[in-house]
């Protein structure tokens, strides 16, 4: 049902409210922590109606950690303040991109990550671009999100570890830099993935890094 409806959410708008909480909550997530500073740039009919629609606060809200049933987003400008995280909203135009386009550059106390996403309607959400490399995530699936080296049998290995644990791979895709460059693979599971097996991943060669999404 939720799949046709889209998800429940404080509104006004599924794709300029709801998809922008997800796409802010994903950046979170694959941050993984406290979001200290945050500039939040939109393109297209996001630049033009974000504050009537109130997408301003909803990237904010999914950057504090909150989903789309959550009433406390409506005040998440305030609360971003109250928390002690800075942000900045800009405007750009970009005709390339799609009209519900959203770029979050975030830093934490340790990391920093640049996120490019899309509301393509209905609530729903895909992450396009995450450090510069060109990916393709909607969060629909349990997801892992792998940084690695292109060295020969990395993805062996990593396949080879979520098989000995029992795992399911239903999608993986990977973007690269260039060859035996920096890689990052995207792995969808039919379930969600447990700590120890990923723990496992960053053991794996070349791997420097393992974010683990569950579905949301």
């Amino acid at each position: 049902m939720f799949d046709i409806l889209g998800p429940i959410t404080v509104g006004p708008s599924s794709s300029h409210t709801a998809g922008a909480i997800r796409i802010g909550l994903a950046c979170r997530i694959i941050l993984g922590e406290e979001v200290k500073k945050a500039r939040v740039i939109f393109y297209g009919s996001f630049a033009d109606t974000y504050r009537g629609h109130g997408t301003d606060k909803a990237v904010i809200g999914g950057l504090l950690g909150f989903n789309t049933d959550n009433v406390k987003v409506r005040e998440s400008l305030q609360l971003a303040q109250f928390r002690g995280m800075e942000y900045v909203i800009d405007t750009a135009e970009e005709p390339r991109y799609h009209p519900n386009t959203v770029r979050i550059e975030a830093q934490g106390a340790t990391r920093s990550i640049n996120l490019r996403g899309i509301s393509v309607g209905g609530g729903a959400m895909r992450l396009v671009e995450l450090n510069g490399f060109a990916i393709d995530a909607a969060c629909l699936y349990d997801t892992l999100i792998v940084f690695h080296k292109d060295t020969p049998g990395t993805l062996a290995g990593i396949a080879q570890t979520l098989s000995g644990s029992g795992y399911n791979i239903g999608n993986l895709r990977l973007s690269r830099d260039k060859r035996e460059g920096d890689v990052i693979t995207i792995i969808e599971t039919d379930v969600p993935v447990d700590g120890e097996t990923v723990a496992a991943l960053r053991q794996v060669g070349s791997v420097a890094g393992v974010v683990s999404i569950p579905k949301f």
